[in-house]
């Protein structure tokens, strides 16, 4: 059964990200799983913790369950007109040690959408992946941008998606991507 990965950028219990995430995974099409994950538990980067004690074990399970993963979708906030730090870190990570990004990302399909209060719809941080993924060696889906603004309005208080319009987009952007990360 095709399965991918929504990783949340967010570290918050109540994050309009990890929500939009979920969403995603509903709204997948049959056939396909999603597991939604984020970056807790991943410590900041630093090459001595690495060389001294090497990957952390929940770096290393992120890792593999992305590599088996048939796509991946990068859900991401955006702080200051940008990629968010803790986001940034976990990818970071997951390229350690470099051999290991072939496995991880060469290749790899990745959707990238996210959600946020304001009106931007998380666009720059969208765009700041873009050099990011690249270099990875990833395939971009690029047929539906998913830009959420207003996320407080968007979202119910336990994270249900309200908005019917944005419920379409999403779907939208799952049935392309699953389509694209079959091909």
């Amino acid at each position: 059964m095709p399965h991918l990965i929504a990783l949340s950028g967010s570290l918050r219990r109540q994050s309009h990200n990890t929500a939009l995430a979920r969403a995603l995974a509903e709204l997948a099409p049959d056939g396909w799983t999603v597991d939604v994950v984020t970056p807790a538990g991943v410590p900041l980067y630093d090459g001595d913790v690495e060389a001294e004690h090497g990957v952390p074990d929940v770096v290393t399970a992120l890792k593999d369950r992305i590599a088996a993963a048939d796509g991946l979708i990068l859900v991401t906030p955006e702080y200051n007109q940008g990629v968010p730090g803790v986001f940034k870190n976990t990818i970071d990570w997951l390229t350690r040690p470099p051999k290991d990004i072939a496995r991880v990302f060469r290749g790899k399909p990745v959707a990238l959408c996210g959600a946020t209060p304001g009106g931007g719809g998380t666009r720059s941080s969208q765009y700041g992946w873009l050099p990011i993924l690249r270099t990875l060696g990833t395939r971009v889906y690029s047929e539906h941008l998913l830009l959420v603004p207003g996320a407080g309005k968007v979202f119910s208080a336990d994270g249900e998606l309200l908005d019917q319009d944005i419920r379409d987009r999403a779907q939208a952007l799952m049935e392309g991507f699953c389509r694209f990360a079959e091909g």
